[in-house]
């Protein structure tokens, strides 16, 4: 439903004070900064604003500026999201560095056109940076601001549904607030994290709550609208640590792709009729050409992706023979364990980690 000029202008008054007297104090909103903008609203995809607090002040420390990020090795770049997922944005944001200090100047381009051009900027990190960093008229368009959309306006468009984005990006540009998008934008997320929630919205304190279709019909909880997903499919993995004089043996994933240039124990699905010793044997065979032996299992651990789960059964390896070729992997290396923790690594090998390093502890109280 469309709103009228003067509804318009008192619905953004309200939301704007609202927002003056109420909004959290985050790191990213005491800078002008357009790099440190840029930082914030790429982890703030897909992740909550109390888990980015932390990574953004540590990335910061280690990247404090545009040519910092540009410059440095890729593995401290992923070093340093490590755990934050989704690393395909950290790769892509050092890319779109590297080309904004040699194509602008190390300045990041205020114009649209040349913003979108870089590396990973969407619809939404376009109009998010350019309207929070350079006050450009954009309506960011969002989980919290979809959310605020539906209910305020009825919108029984699906919320997760991709078609329907074109019809939230009008509504949201409807109600920005051209001469401050900066704010505004800001006060519309702010809104649906902290007032307008998935459940148990607080109504009762709402700037909007006059403004709402929603909340005037008494019909908050059954928007917004949703497609049913999917269950997500688990997948069977097996994994091998595989120990050779006293180093383990990490590959490194490609750069493309999920958990692009991690590290990892090398290893992959078991296949239907494998045990799941029998896969771990046969992956590593073809991933990495080196014969090993199964010496224990080390550990089990489940984990959780966006459309996928795993389950991945680890296991104490011992080389046998071979050398390294590389058949999927993009890089290799042998270091000591203690050198591990020091390369980026997916949540699931990470997890396994206690168990290897009680493994480890073991094994050097045997020999004392």
């Amino acid at each position: 439903m469309a709103l009228d000029k003067n509804t318009l202008t008192r619905l953004r008054q309200k939301l704007l004070r609202w927002y003056e007297q109420n909004q959290r104090d985050l790191p990213w909103r005491k800078t002008e900064d357009p790099y440190r903008i840029w930082v914030s609203e790429v982890m703030l995809q897909q992740t909550q604003v109390d888990t980015v607090i932390p990574y953004y002040k540590r990335f910061l420390k280690l990247f404090p500026n545009l040519k910092a990020l540009a410059q440095a090795d890729q593995n401290n770049v992923l070093k340093a999201w490590e755990g934050l997922g989704y690393y395909a944005r950290a790769r892509n944001l050092q890319k779109a560095a590297v080309d904004v200090l040699d194509k602008h100047r190390g300045k990041v381009p205020e114009n649209e056109t040349d913003f979108r051009a870089l590396s990973g900027v969407g619809d939404y990190i376009a109009a998010a940076v350019l309207s929070i960093a350079f006050r450009k008229p954009l309506a960011v368009v969002d989980g919290n601001v979809k959310r605020v959309l539906a209910r305020l306006l009825l919108i029984k468009a699906p919320v997760n549904d991709s078609k329907k984005y074109k019809l939230f990006a009008k509504a949201a540009d409807q109600l920005l607030a051209r001469k401050k998008p900066h704010l505004f934008n800001q006060a519309v997320m702010e809104l649906g994290a902290l007032i307008c929630k998935p459940k148990k919205p607080d109504c009762e304190n709402c700037p909007l709550a006059n403004f709402c279709e929603a909340f005037k019909q008494n019909r908050v909880n059954r928007y917004p609208k949703k497609i049913k997903t999917k269950k997500v499919p688990t997948h069977h993995i097996a994994a091998g640590v595989i120990f050779k004089k006293n180093k383990i043996l990490l590959a490194r994933r490609k750069p493309e792709g999920l958990l692009g240039g991690l590290w990892e124990f090398p290893g992959g699905k078991i296949q239907k009729g494998e045990t799941a010793e029998q896969a771990c044997i046969r992956e590593i065979r073809e991933e990495v050409n080196l014969d090993v032996e199964i010496l224990e299992k080390l550990t089990t651990v489940k984990h959780a992706y966006t459309h996928f789960k795993i389950v991945m059964d680890v296991f104490i390896c011992d080389y046998i023979g071979g050398r390294v070729k590389l058949n999927g992997p993009d890089d290799f290396c042998w270091v000591r364990p203690e050198q591990i923790n020091d390369y980026p690594l997916p949540k699931a090998t990470i997890k396994a980690l206690p168990n290897l390093f009680h493994f480890l502890e073991n094994k050097k109280a045997e020999t004392l």
